[in-house]
């Protein structure tokens, strides 16, 4: 069996709507992000997941992953990982793109990187020791995580450069999964918001 990776991006924050740079600060999830992770729960639990019995299971230990780890039923089986934390911004922590390039006029984060943050390297470093633990044994794997951390994995599962995750948006709530083709790494599924398409509006909590 070649192994794949299964990935999931957190559900909905008040800092990802608004679209401020969340790296290391810890923000909940939204009313529509719980919701989101218990429909993207249900969808992994039915054919042809089945809840992938055998599947050994991730998260970043930040609680908008965690906690949508443990929404969508897998929370009792993961084991949190450093490793996949976001992207640590430094100095472009909690602003948005707006308001960086107000500061920064042409700034681009794939090949300009942050200040006083991890460096681009650093980044696909952690990226490829997920990789490598994937490769690690004969079974699937699913990580909880963040959006740069999971398109800069990614690029790496695919033989590129990390600043190749700028090409492939990853939405909240996503399932993804790397998987293979003619003996080579592949994209098998996308940013997969499918779970998503049916839902109704969100209940005021």
């Amino acid at each position: 069996m070649a192994p794949r990776i299964l990935l999931v991006r957190h559900g909905k924050t008040e800092w990802s709507t608004s679209g401020r740079h969340t790296g290391r600060t810890d923000i909940p999830l939204l009313d529509e992000g719980r919701r989101g992770a218990k429909l993207l729960g249900e969808r992994l639990h039915r054919s042809p997941f089945q809840g992938l019995p055998d599947a050994e299971i991730r998260t970043s230990p930040l609680s908008r992953a965690s906690e949508t780890c443990d929404l969508a039923g897998f929370g009792d089986r993961a084991e949190p990982w450093d490793v996949l934390m976001e992207w640590d911004y430094g100095g472009y922590e909690g602003l948005t793109q707006a308001q960086i390039q107000a500061q920064r006029p042409g700034w681009f984060i794939w090949r300009d990187g942050v200040p006083d943050g991890e460096t681009l390297d650093e980044l696909a470093r952690r990226a490829d020791a997920v990789v490598e633990w994937a490769c690690s044994a004969d079974r699937d794997v699913l990580v909880f995580a963040h959006g740069h951390i999971l398109r800069a994995l990614a690029a790496r599962w695919l033989g590129r450069h990390v600043s190749f995750g700028a090409r492939i948006k990853l939405d909240p709530t996503s399932l993804s999964i790397l998987g293979w083709a003619y003996g080579e790494t592949a994209l098998e599924r996308w940013n997969d918001l499918g779970h998503l398409d049916h839902a109704g509006p969100v209940a005021p909590s």
